[in-house]
């Protein structure tokens, strides 16, 4: 225990540990003059003397256990002041025992100590315990302070409420943000108005930033910088009218991420259209991903996309031990595990480049790397591009996932979670249809493993279906800021054309929930999950919300212009089939479906069928196939 005790202090442990007790001496002697000056003081001390040694080396156990000698003094805050008053109270109960039972008897016919003494002692240990910590802590914050009036930090306003604005403040506090300096706070919270955070005083509330920046003008003092907090985009919030109130008022407008979200230090952001298009989120149980994947060894196919590269970064996030990125693109390869690699968690990340059509690459890669999760997100994706190229969304969304599924079970996998997509719902495009073949492939294939892994567990293989992610590789949304941009039009296919959305950490999130749903045992018999989208948005409101954040006027500034509906669009985007049973599953945003299973053999034989129809670039062998296996195709032709 001793040992133990010492070999975890640094130099700096060891300072506080000296200034402790000889804080503690000074309480002592301090409250033994205070008491017998003028007495019998000259008299007593020879049996303090002794008795001070052995209190003063408990004392140093006393600190450690309510962990003074480890606190950093620059962020001591109130559990600290209370855990001084433990280690004071403690120390000050060792002084009455002591006194009471075990001098009592033999000192000078009364008590050595006697209670003025041991309560002038707690109050004086408990002041030159805290006073220098506290000084301490309020020298760094005046230093902060100072230094950012040196280099002329932006004074900024705080938008959101107290709770969230004092996280942000303890961060410019400790250094952690540079550059900005908070005036005052500005909260939707009506309880807020009138108080101070942080000797930071909320000034009103969301709707009052024009009059407070025209004040701060009027004083000299303008202000430069707006920083936005998560509760500043509640619905009851309106962000969007906040950050085109700021814009409109040349302000630099910054956000910043939930603690969820960031999960580390605080840090701003851009605020970014995503932010303000959306539903509030579903809440994510963190602890249960981290429980699926620390320590895991991880492979993402197509980790170079925006979909596999969030993946890639969660799992990093959650704890994963190893993680392989399989990608087909060099440059994308290059900057996700460029990027995974400057993040400061501790995993081992390998980049290979490989095309999951080529099942023996993959067959290797997998066998050499063990992996325990294979989260499948390696497709082609673009509709009209697909329903020309029809060969190549055979090759790649089927063939490929084949080769994924199979060598994920070579490999002695848990499990492979496969990126699907609603349009694989009654597909109406090659898209759509060769998802939900590779999707009635994991099916099946999951479904023979569970009926063959009597006496162990099989290996899960599940499909996860959602919708669009903003700000994805091909999304509308950037589409959208490169021609507001570049001046206008904006082209939209369909006034009526309605989408799905989500962003895409809350949908790769969501993906990772539905995978700790199927390792449960009393789960086997889902395979297909869909995600929670919320409220299906028109593209053209979208487009007009997303001129109006650019501080134009749709229709003046931007024209927006119908281009017509694509090859292999629907107007409406649906979620489940009209035959697919759907099953609550009781996690927040993901629910399990029923879709229909053909038998593995039924599955073989069309894909034989598909291979020779590809070999001689049969189309119409194709289709056929394809509409075989799924027999709901077209239905919902809207």
């Amino acid at each position: 225990m001793v040992m133990r005790f010492f070999s975890k202090m640094r130099s700096r442990n060891y300072l506080i540990i000296l200034h402790d007790v000889i804080a503690t001496a000074c309480a002592i002697l301090t409250s033994f003059y205070l008491r017998f000056d003028g007495e019998d003081l000259s008299a007593r001390l020879p049996l303090l003397w002794t008795l001070m040694p052995g209190f003063l080396l408990l004392s140093v156990f006393v600190f450690y256990v309510f962990r003074l000698t480890t606190s950093k003094w620059r962020f001591v805050s109130l559990p600290d002041g209370i855990n001084i008053l433990r280690a004071a109270t403690v120390l000050t109960v060792v002084l009455v025992i002591t006194d009471y039972i075990f001098l009592a008897p033999d000192a000078y016919g009364t008590f050595f100590l006697g209670r003025i003494t041991i309560v002038l002692y707690w109050f004086l240990e408990v002041a030159f315990l805290s006073a220098p910590r506290f000084a301490y802590r309020y020298f760094r914050y005046t230093r902060t302070r100072n230094q950012a009036k040196a280099i002329n930090a932006a004074p900024t306003v705080l938008i959101g409420r107290a709770a969230d604005a004092e996280i942000l403040i303890r961060g410019i506090e400790s250094g952690a943000v540079k550059q900005l300096w908070p005036v005052g706070i500005l909260s939707p919270s009506a309880a807020d108005r009138g108080q101070l955070v942080r000797n930071i005083p909320v000034l009103g509330g969301i709707g009052d930033l024009q009059d407070v920046v025209a004040d701060y003008a009027r004083r000299g003092k303008p202000i430069e910088r707006v920083v936005m907090t998560p509760s500043a985009f509640e619905p009851d919030a309106h962000a969007e009218s906040i950050l085109v109130r700021a814009r409109k008022l040349g302000l630099l407008v910054s956000r910043l991420p939930s603690l969820e979200e960031s999960r580390d230090v605080p840090r701003l952001a851009a605020v970014a259209v995503e932010d303000l298009l959306l539903r509030p989120t579903e809440k994510i149980d963190y602890g249960r991903l981290e429980a699926l994947v620390k320590g895991k060894a991880v492979i993402v196919t197509g980790g170079g996309g925006s979909i596999g590269a969030e993946i890639c970064a969660r799992v990093a996030t959650f704890g994963a031990a190893r993680l392989l990125v399989i990608e087909n693109s060099e440059p994308a390869l290059y900057a996700v595990v460029e990027t995974l690699s400057a993040t400061p968690v501790q995993i081992r990340v390998e980049g290979r480049i490989a095309d999951i059509r080529d099942r023996e690459r993959i067959l290797g890669l997998m066998n050499e790397f063990k992996p325990d999760l294979v989260f499948h997100a390696a497709a082609l994706k673009h509709v009209p591009i697909l329903e020309r190229d029809w060969s190549e969304a055979v090759k790649t969304n089927i063939f490929g996932s084949i080769n994924v599924a199979d060598a994920a079970l070579a490999a002695g996998a848990e499990a492979m979670v496969m990126i699907s997509t609603d349009k694989a719902i009654e597909p109406v495009s090659m898209l759509g249809l060769t998802k939900r073949f590779a999707e009635m492939y994991c099916q099946a294939l999951d479904r023979e493993l569970s009926d063959k892994g009597a006496g162990k567990t099989p290996m899960r293989l599940i499909s996860v279906r959602f919708g669009n992610v903003l700000a994805s590789n091909g999304s509308v949304v950037p589409k959208f800021k490169a021609q507001i941009e570049a001046g206008g039009p904006v082209t939209v296919t369909h006034p009526d054309m309605v989408r799905y959305f989500m962003t895409i950490r809350e949908a790769c999130d969501l993906v990772i929930t539905a995978a700790t749903h199927a390792l449960t045992s009393a789960c086997s018999d889902v395979s297909v999950y869909v995600l929670n989208m919320g409220q299906p948005v028109r593209i053209v409101e979208l487009a007009e919300r997303m001129i109006k954040l650019s501080g134009l006027e749709p229709g003046h500034d931007i024209e927006i212009v119908y281009t017509g509906v694509r090859p292999g669009e629907r107007l409406n985007e649906i979620l489940f089939a009209h035959q697919e049973p759907t099953i609550e599953i009781g996690i927040a945003g993901v629910m399990a479906a029923k879709p229909n299973e053909p038998r593995m053999q039924t599955l073989r034989d069309w894909i034989i069928s598909l291979d020779e129809a590809i070999a001689t670039n049969d189309h119409a062998r194709v289709q056929l196939v394809l509409k075989d296996a799924v027999p709901e195709f077209g239905v919902s032709m809207a």
